[in-house]
């Protein structure tokens, strides 16, 4: 179906610049067969310099990277290089932090509904534990023991609201204490040993609205002050968590860091230092934040199909990307090599899931596109890759680092039929020869 669109208008829909070209993209489909993630590592030092910066009034602000959003060693070291920690919540992902060699307090481990061997292995870690719930108090004392320093964490109820605008509802989540119950596990806890107290909280998520951060410290600064007025304890830091999001619109604008670390800097000089806690450090969980923009699935047209619509079908699938058929969720695509041309086409852009809803892209105007096309979909290094599946025996696809020299480096290789069978290595029931 060709739809008129004048030109003008059709080039703003393109407007997303991808960080790789069509010549860079042919020269890594050359190595690695498509598809596969490829991350931008100039990119992601710079975003979380940015963010140290819009930071650096709080002498103790630390970056845990949410290790859920991007789980790769690779990936998490550079990181770690530009003075981040790592916020795990499972077994697996301590694994990851512990081989790529962070360990101790650049940890801060939080978890929920959590397992004995969890936290055993996160205290032998040295971990900043995070402590989902009341109730997990005597169950971490007896697998781990009760550390010095603990952090707990809030949540308030109700609906969180910015200016009048609901942007999350608290009170519909499984996560957190209430105040009553954080108070009593402050008490409980100095009780058993702990000395100095975190409180956290996580209360909307992929907020693009920059009074966001500002909100949220200002409710866990006052918490804070009330929590130390009502039992003595030290609250030794703030953990606004994630929730900053990134613009996966075009239209869409990044949230503005530097105004955010004033904002929150301005609530923190209003609330803390007069307060008798008079400091406090600051930290985040940042993932989709630090990686997001920065990752990139890039797929090959591999068919064309005409009936009732136009369909381009790609060689990835919502196995490798499942935002889109999960939440409905906008993600640009670039088709490279064609970012002048008008975008005069309308496509579904379908992967091959025995799924109606494996789709990255519903009734979108994009270039013509013919097989052979190398396609970016923008805006998937957060909860991409991590999301995916195996469902239909697709298989997940390779991670590759782009250099800031230009040079590219095989972060993860692409499953093969046999990763995919290998859970069956305990019996003969699998013919190897078919592998």
């Amino acid at each position: 179906m060709h739809v008129p669109v004048c030109s003008t208008e059709a080039r703003q829909i393109q407007v997303k610049k991808s960080f790789i070209d069509l010549k860079t993209a042919e020269r890594l489909a050359s190595k690695y067969p498509t598809p596969f993630y490829v991350y931008d590592e100039q990119g992601i030092r710079e975003g979380i310099r940015t963010l140290n910066l819009a930071f650096s009034w709080n002498k103790g602000f630390k970056e845990y990277f949410a290790v859920k959003a991007c789980p790769n060693p690779f990936l998490m070291k550079i990181i770690n290089e530009e003075g981040c920690g790592m916020d795990c919540s499972s077994y697996c992902e301590l694994i990851l932090s512990d081989s790529a060699g962070i360990r101790g307090k650049d940890i801060m481990f939080s978890s929920n509904v959590t397992p004995a061997e969890d936290f055993e292995y996160a205290r032998k870690l040295g971990a900043v534990i995070n402590l989902d719930d009341e109730t997990h108090i005597d169950f971490l004392a007896r697998h781990g023991g009760i550390p010095e320093e603990i952090c707990l964490r809030y949540n308030p109820g109700g609906d969180f609201s910015i200016s009048g605008a609901i942007m999350g509802s608290p009170q519909e989540a499984k996560y957190g204490m209430t105040e009553e119950q954080l108070i009593r596990s402050v008490v409980k806890l100095s009780s058993m040993g702990a000395k100095r107290f975190g409180i956290h909280a996580f209360l909307a998520s992929n907020m693009t609205d920059p009074d966001y951060y500002p909100t949220l410290a200002k409710i866990l600064f006052e918490l804070a002050v009330k929590v130390n007025a009502k039992t003595g304890a030290e609250v030794s830091f703030l953990n606004l968590s994630g929730g900053i999001g990134i613009p996966y619109r075009p239209e869409e604008k990044a949230p503005d860091v530097a105004y955010i670390g004033r904002k929150v800097k301005e609530a923190y000089d209003k609330v803390i230092v007069p307060s008798p806690l008079k400091k406090a450090e600051i930290k985040a969980e940042l993932g989709r934040y630090i990686t997001g923009p920065h990752g990139m699935l890039v797929t090959r047209a591999v068919h064309v199909k005409h009936i009732y619509k136009e369909y381009i079908g790609v060689d990835a699938c919502a196995a490798n990307l499942m935002r889109p058929a999960m939440y409905g969720a906008y993600h640009h695509i670039t088709v490279l090599g064609k970012e002048d041309l008008p975008c005069d086409h309308v496509y579904d852009v379908t992967g091959g899931l025995c799924e109606n809803n494996d789709k990255f892209a519903i009734d979108r105007q994009l270039p013509e596109i013919v097989p052979g096309d190398l396609i970016a979909i923008h805006d998937a290094g957060g909860h991409g890759y991590s999301m995916g599946y195996n469902y239909n025996g697709k298989l997940r696809c390779a991670e590759i680092l782009l250099r800031p020299d230009g040079s590219d480096m095989l972060i993860r290789r692409a499953e093969t039929p046999a990763d995919y069978l290998a859970t069956f290595d305990f019996c003969d029931i699998i013919n190897k020869d078919l592998l």
